[in-house]
């Protein structure tokens, strides 16, 4: 139980690494460390991933060589499974994953070039070189989820789980809140909206007639934090899910060196340039202009949301149902509205940004505020209600308050005990031979207790 409890630890860690296994510039001497049926691991896979962790700054324990290798020689063993089951993997999720993690470094390392050069391979390499370990990865887990689909927890289970947590080892948890927003971003009036189409139609003339730059007129008078300094400079690809889907389509419809006319985002008014592309990436320039917002546009979105609290008042209307019609918060739709924090749905009064407590502090369970202003996480200026649907009072973790905590805790606990008896029954089964330089190792022994060494 410990040891599989030490290894799942790992697997964040691992999968965070990954990619970054490709930053090792430097060759090493390879041999094969270990074998599970048909599948090797290789010493470079273990050293790099050490290397890989120290570099991100993780301090690791005198034996995590032991772990790394055991917890590779188990992902082994559940993708014989999985090929032997033959569970789906399409090429289109693994293309995904791989992706989705080339563009994270991409971002961590200040650019595509720059991620090559650390990598020393071309993006086209470090994918090629990680295709088959992503496959791997994700054939390890459809595994460990088909072990586990069937596992339920009863509400006996739960009790006995927390009976056996010394009183001492229960967290304490402060005041904890659920609260609901619905959330209205104000609209411009349309003359200020033509006033900032009219800017950035300027800004086109004078970089088409070469009066001046597009990087320096995005310095200049850009309204996006993010690029302003760098020129309006973002490098994007074109399956990423994170842009707004009029302004990624509106980009990627640029040859090189074109610049679009204006185009309009959730954010306000661009223009952007096509600096290069290479198939579905790309990088480009844009020049962000926000329309200046009135008193009267405030007090519309105001008015709007009193209108709304009425209804949720009367009962005429669910808080679910005004989230869905009236909110413009994207992240609070798909939670009903609820604003979630480290304990998914429960926040603490640390996770909430200053502007609500004022408004916070008036509200009993069950009551929903009046409308007031604020600013979103993108400084963008906005009206919202807030509904206080619980609180919580300062206690130490307790069935009747913490059941759902408790219980999941429970479940994920069984998972664990179910996983390492499957391995029990099934390492038996498998050809598996150990490099003697790892011998040494205790929970290799206890883990696999049949390998061989060479």
């Amino acid at each position: 139980m410990v040891v599989m409890k030490r290894i799942l630890i790992l697997v964040l860690m691992l999968s965070a690494a990954v990619v970054g296994h490709a930053q090792s510039a430097k060759l090493l001497a390879d041999k094969i460390v270990a074998i599970v049926g048909d599948k090797i691991v290789l010493k470079s896979d273990i050293t790099n991933y050490i290397d890989d962790m120290k570099r991100q700054g993780n301090e690791l324990a005198p034996n995590s060589e032991c772990f790394l290798l055991e917890k590779m020689m188990q992902d082994k063993a559940l993708v014989l499974q999985a090929e032997k089951d033959s569970l789906p993997i399409s090429e289109e999720e693994v293309e995904a994953e791989l992706d989705q993690r080339i563009r994270y470094f991409i971002m961590q390392y200040g650019g595509k070039e720059a991620f090559e050069q650390i990598a020393g391979r071309t993006i086209y390499q470090v994918k090629e070189d990680f295709r088959k370990s992503i496959r791997e990865g994700r054939l390890a887990r459809s595994m460990k989820d088909k072990i586990v689909e069937l596992v339920k927890i009863t509400p006996n289970e739960v009790r006995d789980y927390y009976n056996k947590i010394p009183v001492d080892s229960l967290p304490f948890y402060e005041t904890e809140l659920v609260i609901g927003q619905v959330v209205i971003h104000p609209k411009a009036g349309r003359e200020l909206e033509k006033f900032v189409q009219d800017e950035l139609s300027d800004y086109r003339k004078q970089i088409e007639a070469g009066i001046r730059s597009f990087e320096t007129l995005a310095r200049l008078y850009s309204e996006d934090p993010g690029s302003k300094q760098n020129g309006g400079r973002y490098e994007m690809n074109r399956n990423e899910k994170t842009w707004d889907p009029d302004f990624k389509n509106a980009a990627f419809r640029l040859k090189e060196g074109q610049v679009s006319p204006v185009i309009k985002s959730k954010f306000g008014y661009h223009i952007i340039q096509m600096v290069s592309r290479n198939g579905d990436d790309a990088v480009i320039r844009h020049i962000l202009r926000v329309p200046q917002l009135q008193d009267e546009d405030i007090q519309i979105a105001k008015v709007k949301l009193d209108s709304v609290r009425t209804k949720l008042l009367s009962g005429s209307m669910g808080f679910g149902e005004a989230v869905d019609k009236y909110s413009d918060d994207q992240n609070s739709k798909f939670t009903a509205g609820i604003i979630t924090g480290q304990s998914g749905n429960f926040v603490t009064i640390d996770e909430l940004d200053k502007s609500i407590i004022p408004y916070l502090n008036k509200l009993k369970v069950g009551e929903i505020s009046e409308p007031f202003e604020y600013k979103d996480e993108q400084e963008k200026q906005a009206v919202r209600i807030i509904y206080l649907q619980a609180r919580t009072e300062p206690h130490r973790e307790n069935l009747r308050d913490d059941y759902d905590r408790i219980a999941i805790r429970a479940m994920e606990e069984k998972k664990e005990r179910v996983i390492e008896k499957w391995f029990i029954n099934k390492l038996p089964t498998y050809y598996i031979m150990v490099d003697k330089d790892y011998q040494q190792c205790e929970s290799l022994k206890v883990t696999f207790p049949n390998f061989v060494t060479k």
